[in-house]
């Protein structure tokens, strides 16, 4: 399809979970937002890869601010949103062996407390004695249902008027006196702004707009699943304090990961086979699992930024060009408030005051910020 004829208000690069929740809020706001997605799906990339998980001690500060903002969304999202429930209760566990033990002690806080080794063992009892000599328990850690956040924005998003092209990798930019035109393998189209949220490719996308990039670096996270011999339901996420592994339920099974973060070139990540094997070691040295056999495995890009902050605002050398990007391992559980934020900036107005109360900031987030 090809409409150069229409000029619309936004068009968004990628059709993940930030570009599918900023085009339901903009486009709620009475803006025509077009999204143009490279894949035949949208949230074929990081999205659809997440460990699905809502934790506020997870993060920089700034991170942990936008992701506690997003949680009235998640709990009580918009009538007509989603007929399930976005969040359930899981609860995040962190232990530590005798080389970490100050690492726990620093996460402490308001939302999470000093836990012993016997209450570690009640939680989580898979983790060894020697890795369980204290920890740090996150009650109000929450399992996201990502697919139903997902198509809540993607529904609400074309049922505001909303329109998605799949098949539309980005092959050009030029920026005329007042429009981008955008051509696409789908088609060319018209739009006033463009809205950069194309994860691991947004420093391509940039390049091809001729605005300076923010020296984006994607990093590939192995994901595997295997059957723990016993129903896992009601066990935490569970994570080693020197951030070297992980594990959580996630069906009848236990996704196990080496929170590896190997740099990768923009692409469709698969899980490297030494990377399988670091995971498999490192979960067998922490827990009492013995791994023959894998159920599945999968690996996705989670792409930072020099300061593991997100990206949100205008460039300052092109017009019209708006970033959205650098989520690193927290789009999801952060989307609501980053949409909304979005929203706002991209319309040239304040960050909601519900939001900014949270300490939240657009100097923040400014792609011109000095610690990028």
């Amino acid at each position: 399809m090809t409409d150069t004829a229409t000029t619309y208000d936004f068009l968004i690069i990628g059709a993940g979970i930030a570009g599918a929740s900023a085009a339901y809020e903009l486009v709620r706001g009475g803006a025509t937002v077009l999204i143009c997605e490279m894949e035949d799906q949208p949230g074929y990339h990081a999205t659809g890869r997440s460990a699905a998980i809502f934790t506020e001690s997870y993060g920089n500060d700034l991170i942990r601010a936008i992701t506690s903002a997003s949680r009235a969304f998640l709990e009580n999202p918009p009538q007509g949103f989603t007929d399930y429930a976005l969040l359930s209760r899981r609860g995040a566990l962190m232990v530590a062996d005798k080389s970490c033990v100050d690492k726990v002690a620093g996460a402490i806080g308001d939302k999470v407390i000093a836990v012993d080794s016997a209450e570690i063992e009640r939680l989580s009892p898979l983790v060894r004695p020697e890795f369980s000599l204290t920890g740090a328990w996150e009650e109000g850690a929450s399992d996201i249902d990502v697919d139903a956040l997902f198509q809540g924005y993607l529904r609400g998003f074309r049922q505001a008027g909303g329109e998605l092209v799949t098949g539309a990798e980005i092959q050009a930019l030029r920026r005329t006196r007042a429009n981008w035109q955008v051509d696409t393998r789908a088609g060319s189209y018209s739009a006033a702004i463009i809205i950069n949220a194309a994860g691991a490719w947004a420093d391509q996308i940039a390049e091809m707009a001729g605005t300076k990039q923010i020296g984006l670096v994607p990093k590939r996270r192995t994901a595997l699943t295997v059957d723990p011999g016993q129903s896992p339901a009601e066990w935490p996420l569970t994570d080693g304090a020197d951030e070297s592994w992980y594990f959580k339920p996630e069906g009848g099974d236990l996704m196990i990961s080496p929170a590896d973060e190997v740099p990768s070139p923009p692409c469709d990540a698969q899980p490297d086979e030494m990377d399988i094997a670091l995971c498999i070691e490192r979960i067998e040295a922490a827990t009492t699992l013995k791994i023959s056999r894998l159920v599945s495995k999968r690996a996705g890009l989670r792409s930072f930024v020099a300061d593991k902050s997100m990206v949100c605002g205008f460039a300052d050398d092109v017009d019209g060009f708006f970033w959205l990007a650098a989520q690193g391992g927290y789009g999801i559980q952060t989307a609501p408030a980053m949409a909304q934020i979005t929203a706002a900036l991209a319309n040239h107005r304040e960050i909601p005051a519900i939001i900014s109360a949270f300490g939240v900031s657009a100097d923040q987030l400014s792609p011109k910020r000095q610690t990028l």
